[in-house]
């Protein structure tokens, strides 16, 4: 791998707000450990590590840093990890690991399918079963990217670990009988029917679920003003049975009163 140059600079902000002021000024924050070296917090500006990463076909970077200002102005240091913002895609916090040239070292570099393969060409579909494998080399051997010729692949065939031919004085890592690589049968109609209804039945079941979830807010939200209402038919109903039984007993007392009325006569 070809190193390439990248200056940073010492920061003494560190707290989530001076992290905040930095990249707001359009640097990123970053820390550099090893191990025989005490781990040091470090500024980059973001528009020179983002050309770097713009140019290279992934993100595991040897780099050649210039550190401004510093007792130790020149270390060789691989890029260990770069942090994304989850929404924005854009870079937070970076990485470093210092290393020594003599130094063998495991980095994870990412799987290139050259060629193509008898069994796509016969229909079939190349699936990536690994995107990435782990290698372990010096810093100038260790390789951008793992190239694998797909070429001879016919259909249910697949590349292992084990069969893929590392460049020199590079060791892959991991069980060697694990696919890598490998060439599928092309889906019949009927799978592809069933793939199809599944997918419109899972769609059915989340729309239901929101209908349901919908509805149900509804109802909640109708409860407090119907029960109001409800109260007050029955408040009305309880009234109405009040004035009918007054009038009844008015009823029954008319003639109660007009009998004894003739009896006063015949006196």
């Amino acid at each position: 791998m070809k190193s390439v140059l990248l200056t940073a600079y010492p920061r003494s902000k560190t707290r989530r707000a001076g992290a905040k002021q930095l990249r707001s000024s359009g640097r990123i924050p970053a820390v550099i450990y090893g191990r025989q070296v005490t781990p040091q917090n470090l500024e980059v500006v973001r528009h020179e590590l983002e050309d770097l990463i713009h140019n290279a076909s992934a993100e595991n970077l040897l780099l050649d840093l210039a550190v401004a200002d510093d007792a130790r102005p020149k270390r060789l240091a691989l890029v260990q990890e770069i942090q994304h913002h989850p929404v924005t895609g854009g870079i937070v916090h970076m990485d470093l690991h210092e290393v020594q040239e003599n130094e063998a070292v495991t980095i994870t570099v990412p799987v290139e399918a050259v060629g193509e393969s008898i069994g796509v060409k016969n229909g079939g579909v190349l699936e990536h079963v690994r995107f990435s494998l782990r290698v372990r080399a010096l810093p100038k051997n260790l390789p951008e990217v793992l190239a694998v010729d797909v070429s001879h692949l016919e259909i249910g065939q697949s590349i292992h670990l084990g069969e893929i031919k590392p460049p020199e004085g590079v060791e892959i890592l991991g069980d060697k009988k694990i696919s890598v690589l490998a060439v599928a049968a092309p889906l019949t109609e009927e799978q592809e029917k069933a793939l199809e209804a599944a997918a419109l039945a899972a769609s059915g079941e989340v729309e239901m679920l929101k209908e349901k979830k919908e509805e149900g807010e509804v109802a909640e939200a109708g409860k407090p003003g119907a029960a109001p209402a409800a109260g007050k038919a029955g408040a009305a109903a309880p009234a109405g049975k009040t004035d009918a039984a007054a009038a009844g007993k008015a009823d029954a007392k008319a003639p109660a009163a007009a009998e004894k009325a003739p009896a006063a006569k015949k006196k």
